[in-house]
Formats: C-alpha cells, sequence, structure tokens
C-alpha cells in the first residue's frame, strides 16, 4: 500500500500502539517518513511493543508516546488537552484502539465498557484534538465487520434493561464508530477533513484475549462450512499487516472524496450496502451503519452521555 509513498514532514496519531494492528500500522508509516505519535494506555508495554517501529523509522520518520486510558474520559481530556496545548497539527488520526467481547463491566464513568472504550472514549478524544487536523486531513475510525452482530441501541446504551451479550455489545460499539466516521465527514468535510471507518478483517491479536479457547477455531469452522454450502472458497484469517492495509491506505492512499465518509475494506470502499443476507466471511455494510440520521442521533446521544458538546 505504501511502494513509492513518502509521507515525509507527515504527523500522524495512532491510538492502540501496544500490540497487533496498531504497532504495524505506526511500523509502515513511520518506515515512510512520518512522524507517528502512538497512544496507549499501558506506556511500558507500548515502549517494549514499539522497539520495531522505531528500528523501521526512515526518511525522517519516528515515534513519540503518549498516556491515553479510552476507558477513562479523565484520561481523554487529560491526553487530548495536552496535544492541543502543544499545538503541533495532525495530517491524521487512527482510532485502533479497542475491546472485543469483553464480559459485562462498566468504564470508569460507568458506561458499558466496548460502547464506552470503542466509542465514547475515541469521541471525546478525537473531538477534543479536531482543531488539530490540518485541512486535507483525514480521521480513520477501525470498525468490523462485527458491525452487522446489532445496530445502535440509543435507549438503553448502557445495557441497563434485558441480558447483556458480549458480540450485541461489540456489535454496538463497531457500528457507532463508522457512524462517527460518517458525522464526523459531514461536519468537517467543508474544511478539507474527511473521515472513514475500516474493517481491517479477521486477524488473529490480543483483541481476542476475552474468548474462550477454541472460540475462534469454532467461528472458523461455522463460516468455512456456510462458506462450502455456497460452493465459496474456506475463509482465512489475514496476517497482522495485511489487516493494517486497509488502515494504511484510507489514511493516505484512497482519495478523499472516495473514502470520505465510507466504510472500507480489503483497501477499497464497500460497494454492498444492505440488510440482506452477509455472512461473517462476505464484503459488504449494513445499511444502518452508514444512515445519516442515525449518525446524527448517534452523534447527539454521545454528547448527552458524555456531558460535553462538540
Amino acid at each position: 500500500m505504501l511502494a513509492g509513498v513518502d509521507l515525509s514532514g507527515r504527523r500522524i496519531l495512532v491510538t492502540g500502539v501496544s500490540a497487533g494492528l496498531g504497532v504495524e500500522t505506526a511500523r509502515a508509516l513511520a518506515a515512510h517518513g512520518a512522524q507517528v505519535v502512538g497512544a496507549a494506555r499501558d506506556l511500558a508495554k507500548a515502549e517494549a511493543a514499539t522497539e520495531v517501529v522505531r528500528a523501521a523509522a526512515a526518511n525522517g520518520g519516528g515515534l513519540e508516546l503518549i498516556e491515553l486510558d479510552l476507558a477513562s474520559l479523565a484520561s481523554v481530556r487529560a491526553a487530548a488537552d495536552a496535544l492541543v496545548a502543544k499545538g503541533e497539527p495532525f495530517d491524521v488520526v487512527i482510532a485502533n484502539a479497542g475491546v472485543m467481547a469483553a464480559p459485562f463491566g462498566h468504564t470508569t464513568d460507568g458506561f458499558e465498557t466496548q460502547f464506552g472504550t470503542n466509542h465514547l472514549g475515541h469521541f471525546v478524544f478525537i473531538n477534543r484534538i479536531a482543531s488539530l487536523l490540518r485541512p486535507g486531513g483525514r480521521v480513520v475510525s477501525l470498525a468490523s465487520a462485527g458491525h452487522r452482530f446489532a445496530n445502535v441501541d440509543l435507549d438503553d446504551p448502557n445495557f441497563t434493561r434485558g441480558d447483556y451479550d458480549p458480540w450485541v455489545a461489540y456489535g454496538r460499539s463497531k457500528t457507532a464508530n463508522i457512524l462517527f466516521a460518517v458525522e464526523f465527514d459531514r461536519r468537517h468535510r467543508a474544511r478539507g477533513v474527511r473521515a472513514a471507518a475500516v474493517h481491517p478483517g479477521g486477524i488473529q491479536t490480543e483483541l481476542s484475549r476475552h474468548l474462550e479457547d477454541g472460540a475462534i477455531e469454532a467461528m472458523i469452522a461455522q463460516i468455512n462450512a456456510d462458506l462450502a454450502a455456497e460452493g465459496k472458497p474456506p475463509f482465512e484469517l489475514k496476517t497482522i499487516p495485511q489487516g493494517a492495509a486497509t488502515s494504511v491506505w484510507a489514511a493516505v492512499v484512497g482519495e478523499a472524496d472516495e473514502i470520505g465518509g465510507r466504510y472500507c475494506e480489503d483497501c477499497h470502499v464497500a460497494t454492498n450496502v444492505t440488510d440482506g443476507p452477509l455472512s461473517v466471511a462476505s464484503e459488504g455494510v449494513r445499511s444502518y451503519a452508514l444512515d445519516p440520521d442515525n449518525a446524527r442521533a448517534l452523534w447527539a446521544k454521545s454528547e448527552e452521555m458524555v456531558g460535553e458538546v462538540f
């Protein structure tokens, strides 16, 4: 994706640089000359994990780490305020960090863990540093095919009614990540700042740490049984570099007008927008995840939840 691309002089923020996709995304960008600001909850872990980023840095590229706990709005606001006070602009912000299928719990501020971490933490952080995005800048919001599990529930975002399902909660948070990109893009495109959501693909990373042993294998077996019934080849997990490719493509390669307000997968914009049948391994995005009215409603609900208007 970055063959022949010179990112010298570009400043890019990536959240979740203590493992997996975040580290690889930062490595690829720094290797092509970008100055990367990596955000992580555990700085000691991130320092060790990003040695490969510093080793790969070339053409003036480099890495700076900042502390950011997306499950704490106090941490989010402190990190954002420090960046704004510093005043150095960004060309791209990649909202990569997240949790998946976590047991029922709450963030520091009392939000359901996955919605609070994956969506609300990034919602506050990115909005607070939005003024630092240069004209021509971009926001890349990491979503997932898992958004198909559920639309957002603006009446009960914290599962105060009904039984908690970790995959439904994950689906809600990933749909929110897409809707955030849709509305952020609408609000900022006039000044040349665009936003897109990306699905990196099925990848074995620390994101699956909450799953029981054998859960991934069982899911792949079911997917392959469904694909075989359709006469399609078996599903294969992506490597971490393959997964990071779509983030990098949306951040610096794809045309701004092509990716703005859209859902991207496999280094292109998804063209299959449907509420019809979709297997986990198939391409496509649910229409509710790109619905502008849904996006505006989520934005308003998010502002209400965090007590801040953007």
